[in-house]
């Protein structure tokens, strides 16, 4: 009964109509938190940083200021390979215009 609830109430939070999209959306997420990380991994390596050698306060914030433009590129592309794409291609661009400091109706007056 739990699970129901919480479905109901990411379909009404984003505006989705079946059970199976919200679960190919959190797979989405899921899976592209990881692909990220992935990815990440080749590129501290490119720019000279490892793990066993720099300092975790030089380490950790470079890789996680990596992850996070490599997480929000790959995402619309991920929910592509899973049928989601107006929906991350949506969230990619409310969560911009959020980061920008532009409210969710400024943005749909300008469009």
């Amino acid at each position: 009964m739990a699970e129901q609830n919480f479905l109901e109430k990411m379909k009404k939070r984003w505006g989705i109509d079946s059970n199976l999209a919200i679960i190919a959306i959190l797979v989405v997420f899921a899976i592209n938190g990881s692909f990220a990380a992935w990815v990440a991994d080749p590129l501290t390596d490119w720019i000279g940083l490892d793990r066993n050698s720099t300092p975790g306060i030089i380490y950790w914030p470079v890789r996680i200021l990596l992850v996070f433009p490599i997480y929000q590129l790959t995402l619309p592309l991920v929910g592509w390979c899973f049928g989601q794409f107006n929906f991350f291609w949506s969230f990619e661009k409310k969560m911009f215009n959020r980061m920008i400091g532009r409210s969710t109706k400024d943005s749909r007056k300008n469009n």
